[in-house]
């Protein structure tokens, strides 16, 4: 079809470049629509509200008009039905008031017919000649896509969702100067309203609308098996007084209430699905005390920063997952709100396994309604998100296994036009019949994995397949409920008391004490012993085998892992003073009722975990008389080693203190450089890789890379590529060296024997150290820490260094507190 010019309500030409009349196609194609097939008891009744469904010039068309009727319903019979599409060049004609070379508003008129065209060109839609129309309705009538009219809504069928005056609004539009529009448009294209108008905004509104409908009544009513609205401007940030977010009015809804309606015992229940990448509010407000439509949305939600964002209201719910319904409606509202963008095929295959087909399947819908939008595709700027077209198939396909099939695929979003004609025409194949393509599923991020679970937890209370493995936190804890965290701590303090003789270090700093306590033991020679472990470590493993039947978890079939005990015992027996210091993953609040808490995350453990090392060190460790310190980091608590390093790591600074023996009394210089005092450093990682450097310490991750074995789980990213492996060689990294296996507990039991060597290789170079030292009186370490060569590796633990230190040790701080209940204390604040 040649170019065609319209004039808008302004009397401004408008260049339409597309190929196909709204009504007939360039070939004469007659669209469908329930009216002309006039195929359900209600068609009659209905056909008032329909515009002129073709054009029909002779006697000749007409007989084929009735001759496809009677093959529709056979075939509707038969249940061989066609896949339908509905689209209206029409639709292009909303567009930015303000014209000007500049790219277009990423709601761009071309994005139908970007998706229409690729269908043509996909050879799904049917641009042949008229003669075999006839051989196709017999032969093969599920060939190609079969074109459902497009019609304008009714102002009737828009109120029974938006208000009144709302319709007003958008009818006043047209009536508008070019002007008007374009100061409109200023002041509302910005912030959460988000919207741009024209002289036939409404007009395409209305299309948008009606073709949801007529998509929907032609799914419900069998003329075809499912269909695929390609409409715009999209609607399901619409909200039920008011246009937002690129939406006029909200054609799903609009639909929906339309369907439901006319056909109140075929469609009573419908599920509306959402993969917009934002929040459909509209959609979700509209039926939030509905407990007939289901609403399902995968969207960013990232703490309620993404658009939508908050609505002005703070009584009108937004995107959360904690938003689950209300009234009769409660548990109807499903958001799968993920915490950032990103997200890409694993995440979503994740949410449709884990909670969307569960929850529908429990529902039994009536119809699917999909909101798609494609703006979570991989390639579109603003969505910022990776699913490919081929995990859309994989989604349509899924949906269409609810429903007897019946699913009406509506758009919405997506703004590159690539992305948006690709998943488009995957989702279009899958209806028709297509399999999906095989692919691989990647692995879930984990955030994105406890948001699934964290979804599951909120509505275990209204879906019996969300229930399996969800904890009611308030119910066990109105009956003395204890978290695990604690009781295994409880348990492995016994554990080391009884074995090891160790105790709790009292933390007189109030929050620490509050947070830490029965975190920090010490072996009984703490304060006296001159070698000291520091072992800053993860909670031990916990696995249970939950019951196949109920998912309990059964005390006799689970177990907890802890592998740090043996590094004590083989420390005490070297003649090591022992600091235990565990790190909770996670710091319990009285009134959390959460049964899916997330660990802190890193910005939080390293806050906490930097407070205590602090404090441990400026009141404890400088001031106890061991001169061979070595530190142990163990998973996730590693980052204490390195705040440690970074906020104690002055060599500028001397702290003086008097050491009082039982005959004399005598003043000390010691160095607060940590550096000075440690002699060697060891971390287990599975997790983060952590650089340790440092602005007003240039010397560091030289220091660091000399002094540290830093073993690195066998199946790290780092180990992934050349590249990579290139980047943790630096020194900043430390000394980094590739297990051979994988796994906290794995590794250290596998290099336990090759952590003694290299701790005692270096216990033994500071031994000669001290013999060469010219003064054995020395009042106090001299030199700037340890300056010989390179740590040994694995496999090579040769080398040496030099440093003067002291013959005779330190005694400990004069004035020792007395033990308070419970626990050792050891010297009082420094």
């Amino acid at each position: 079809m040649p170019s065609a010019t319209m004039m808008d309500a302004n009397g401004t030409d408008v260049h339409m470049d597309g190929e196909d009349h709204p009504m007939q196609d360039a070939n004469g194609y007659v669209a469908l629509s329930a009216a002309n097939l006039n195929t359900g008891p209600e068609s009659n009744s209905a056909s008032a509200d329909y515009e002129a469904g073709f054009e029909t010039d002779s006697d000749e068309e007409d007989d084929d008009d009735e001759y496809v009727k009677d093959i529709l319903i056979e075939q509707r019979d038969r249940r061989i039905l066609p896949t339908g599409v509905c689209y209206d060049d029409r639709m292009k004609l909303h567009a930015n008031a303000d014209w000007s070379p500049d790219k277009h508003h990423p709601e761009d008129p071309q994005r139908i017919e970007a998706i229409f065209n690729t269908f043509k060109r996909a050879g799904l839609v049917f641009n042949g000649p008229d003669a075999e129309l006839r051989k196709l309705y017999e032969t093969n009538p599920t060939k190609y896509m079969w074109r459902i009219d497009c019609r304008k809504a009714t102002r009737a069928e828009v109120t029974a969702v938006h208000t009144e005056s709302q319709f007003d609004w958008a009818e006043a539009l047209k009536d508008k100067s070019t002007d008007e529009l374009r100061e409109l448009t200023r002041q509302m294209d910005q912030g959460r309203a988000s919207l741009y108008v024209g002289g036939m905004t409404f007009e395409a509104a209305l299309l948008s609308a009606g073709g949801a409908i007529e998509t929907c009544i032609n799914v419900v009513e069998g003329n075809v098996k499912n269909a695929f609205a390609v409409i715009r401007p999209p609607g399901h940030h619409a909200e039920f007084d008011e246009s937002m977010g690129f939406c006029i009015f909200n054609n799903v809804p609009v639909a929906t209430k339309v369907c439901r309606s006319r056909f109140p015992d075929t469609c009573r229940k419908v599920l509306i699905l959402d993969w917009d990448v934002h929040h459909g509010n509209g959609v979700q407000n509209i039926f939030y005390s509905d407990p007939n439509v289901l609403y399902i949305s995968l969207h960013v939600y990232n703490n309620g920063q993404f658009y939508p964002g908050q609505p002005e209201n703070d009584k009108v719910p937004d995107g959360g997952i904690d938003n689950v319904g209300r009234d009769e409606g409660v548990g109807k509202n499903v958001n799968i709100g993920w915490h950032d963008q990103g997200m890409g095929n694993g995440e979503y295959m994740a949410a449709f396994q884990q909670i969307v087909m569960p929850i529908a399947k429990e529902f039994c819908p009536d119809l699917v309604v999909i909101s798609a939008g494609f703006d979570a595709a991989d390639g579109d700027e603003l969505g910022g998100c990776f699913v490919t077209p081929t995990c859309y198939a994989h989604m349509t396909h899924m949906l269409m296994s609810l429903a007897n099939g019946k699913v009406a695929v509506c758009l919405e979003g997506g703004y590159n036009l690539h992305a948006i004609s690709a998943s488009a025409l995957e989702v279009a194949r899958t209806l028709m019949g297509e399999p999906p393509p095989q692919f691989e599923i990647p692995k879930i991020n984990k955030q994105a994995a406890q948001v699934l679970k964290q979804v599951q937890s909120r509505h275990a209370p209204y879906w019996e397949c969300m229930r399996p493995g969800v904890v009611d936190v308030q119910d066990q804890m109105m009956h003395g409920g204890q978290r695990l965290q604690d009781v295994f701590r409880l348990a492995q303090r016994q554990q080391l008391s009884d074995r090891f003789g160790m105790t709790p270090l009292y933390l007189s700093k109030n929050d620490l004490h509050k947070k830490m306590e029965n975190q920090v033991l010490v072996t009984r020679d703490f304060s006296s012993s001159s070698r000291l472990m520091i072992i800053i470590h993860d909670p031990p493993e916990f696995r249970g085998q939950p019951d196949p039947i109920d998912s309990r978890i059964e005390p006799h079939n689970s177990f907890m892992t802890d592998p740090v005990p043996r590094y004590i015992d083989w420390s005490i027996n070297q003649g090591f003073a022992v600091m235990d210091i565990n790190v909770p993953h996670y710091e319990a609040k009285s009134d959390d009722f959460d049964a899916t808490v997330p660990r802190q995350d890193a910005e939080t453990l390293q806050a906490n975990i930097r407070d205590l090392m602090i404090y441990l060190w400026d009141n404890f460790i400088q001031i106890m008389p061991a001169r061979e310190i070595f530190l142990m980091g163990v998973g996730d608590a590693y980052l204490g080693v390195k705040v440690l390093l970074i906020n104690r790591g002055m060599s500028s600074a001397v702290a003086t203190y008097s050491e009082a023996g039982p005959a004399n009394s005598k003043s000390c210089s010691l160095s607060k450089d940590c550096k000075d005092r440690i002699s060697g450093i060891l971390n287990f990682v599975t997790g983060v890789l952590r650089p340790i450097k440092s602005d007003t310490d240039p010397q560091l991750s030289s220091w660091y890379k000399d002094n540290s074995l830093v073993l690195v789980d066998s199946a790290h990213a780092c180990w992934s590529d050349q590249a990579l492996v290139k980047k943790v060689s630096k020194r900043r990294f430390g000394s980094v060296t590739k297990s051979d296996v994988s796994g906290l507990a794995n590794m250290m039991d596998f290099h336990l024997p090759d952590v003694e060597a290299w701790i005692m290789q270096r216990v033994g170079e500071i031994t000669l150290s001290k013999r060469s030292v010219a003064s054995p009186n020395m009042a106090g370490v001299s030199g700037g820490g340890y300056g010989g060569s390179p740590a040994p590796s694995m496999g090579s633990l040769g080398g040496g260094r030099s440093m003067g230190v002291p013959q005779q040790h330190m005694g400990p701080q004069q004035g020792f507190q007395h033990q308070p209940p419970g626990g050792y204390s050891g010297p009082g604040p420094y």
